[in-house]
């Protein structure tokens, strides 16, 4: 998933109050899932969509953060995943310094999270 030169954005998505703790902490040491899993779940802008329609229907105060790979380092490995694609994973604490921004999700009608404008989604 390496492109020599490439800029290559990786997302998470917090709710506002995990933001918020972040910051105040200096990094996210990753939900209940990322703990069990033994690392941090992040997506690619292609994955997001599904991430956000799997995991996040009907929850408010979203937030969507944007991290360039290469500013997460070794830590950050690729694995298959999800109908056995790559995803990005982070072996370490997300530093909040890292974050490039940070948006808001709201939902649709449905509950649906709808991604910021701008998102790359392939």
């Amino acid at each position: 998933m390496r492109e020599l030169g490439a800029i290559v954005l990786v997302y998470k998505i917090l709710t506002q109050s995990q933001w918020r703790d972040t910051v105040a902490v200096g990094s996210f040491a990753g939900s209940p899932d990322d703990k069990r899993d033994g690392f941090i779940h992040l997506s690619t802008g292609p994955q997001l969509n599904e991430t956000a329609r799997r995991y996040f229907s009907n929850q408010p105060d979203l937030v969507l953060l944007a991290f360039e790979q290469r500013g997460l380092g070794d830590a950050l490995r690729w694995e298959p995943s999800r109908g056995g694609a790559l995803f990005p994973h982070l072996y370490a604490p997300l530093p909040a310094a890292n974050a490039l921004w940070v948006r808001p999700i709201p939902l649709d009608d449905g509950g649906m999270p709808v991604l910021p404008e701008g998102v790359i989604r392939c």
